[in-house]
């Protein structure tokens, strides 16, 4: 569900081409499902192929991935582990808000109220193993890395980021800054008129813990008392309320005392944050497209368009060398520098 710090948060707008040669750790789950709440037809419904299989996913991952690779953007898609027990609560939640939404998706498709269907549509999507490992295929037709993370996505991405293989996280939520990445990168997955988004937005963790006036373990702090995946949080208290709290400098227990959240959970809660399970394994390579491969798996396999796949393969093939810094991109001339970024 993500942490509500959007009215905490102050991001910085630039065009994805200010990010050439830079890698990214794209949260793949948090991605694909933003593209099966978004690439739907007029009804609600999932595209499909003649066979009836759900291609919005690979819609969506083929032709973003494709043109982040043309503007010189290295994205490394990362998915989800075993989820930590104490998740356990918010998937149930989950899962009966999406049957919930299932009926009202019903109801209104019999009353004829597309617009109610289709946005009640968006809250059912469902990601299965079988749609995870056909956009690993695809993706390493494309040459691009994916890493198989032993918990969350997102944790995976953050530990990434702070360790250097890569430049920042990508995800739509908030929880990366909790785990400790240094830059946040969002709008990978947004949808704008004629395409992909012509910017992203970049959170810089230090500068926003610096104008909060709090420190990295107190953002943490922050994020329980507003209520994380794992757990509830406490009655009353939204992002601004929290924050009001954490700048009192209580202390971490004593805090928890105060809005009535028992230390033990909180500290349990506050350790998957601070130690976040993930592998430090070497990134894997970027390798070259395999045009032939990516035909066979959306052409021949899911009836896509071959002149548009060509195209978009076309587009791929544009990005730099993994090794290159912005300044060496081929092709491309970074603005990152204007934008306060690293040289």
């Amino acid at each position: 569900m993500g942490l509500p710090l959007r009215d905490l948060v102050e991001a910085q707008e630039i065009p994805w081409e200010a990010l050439a040669g830079r890698a990214l750790a794209v949260d793949g789950y948090n991605a694909v499902y933003q593209f099966l709440a978004t690439i739907r037809q007029r009804d609600g419904q999932l595209f499909t192929d003649a066979q009836g299989r759900v291609t919005s996913h690979l819609m969506g991952a083929f032709y973003r991935t494709t043109s982040l690779l043309g503007q010189g953007v290295l994205p490394v898609w990362v998915f989800d582990g075993k989820p930590p027990d104490r998740k356990a609560g918010t998937i149930r939640q989950r899962v009966e808000m999406k049957e919930k939404a299932e009926a009202a998706y019903q109801e209104a498709l019999a009353a004829g109220d597309l617009e109610t269907a289709r946005r009640k549509a968006a809250q059912t999507s469902r990601l299965t193993r079988p749609m995870v490992e056909e956009l690993v295929e695809l993706l390493g037709t494309l040459g691009v890395p994916t890493v198989a993370a032993p918990g969350e996505g997102e944790a995976q991405a953050a530990v990434m980021a702070a360790r250097g293989a890569v430049w920042g996280a990508a995800s739509e939520d908030y929880d990366s800054l909790l785990f400790g990445a240094p830059r946040l990168v969002r709008g990978l997955a947004a949808r704008a008129r004629g395409g992909a988004s012509p910017s992203a937005q970049i959170v810089d963790r230090e500068e926003l813990l610096g104008r909060l006036g709090i420190s990295g373990d107190e953002l943490i702090l922050l994020g329980i008392v507003v209520g994380t995946d794992f757990n509830a949080g406490a009655t009353g208290y939204g992002p601004k309320k929290a924050l009001k709290l954490v700048r009192e400098h209580l202390g971490f227990g004593p805090s928890l005392d105060r809005v009535g959240i028992d230390r033990e959970e909180g500290t349990a809660v506050a350790e998957i944050f601070r130690h976040p399970a993930a592998s430090d394994a070497p990134l894997p390579p970027f390798g070259p497209v395999h045009e032939e491969a990516v035909l066979r798996l959306l052409v021949d396999g899911h009836g896509f368009s071959e002149a548009r796949v060509k195209g978009a393969i076309a587009r791929a093939r544009t990005r730099p060398k993994p090794s290159a810094t912005p300044a060496e991109a081929k092709g491309h001339q970074t603005l990152l520098e204007a934008f306060g970024g690293e040289p």
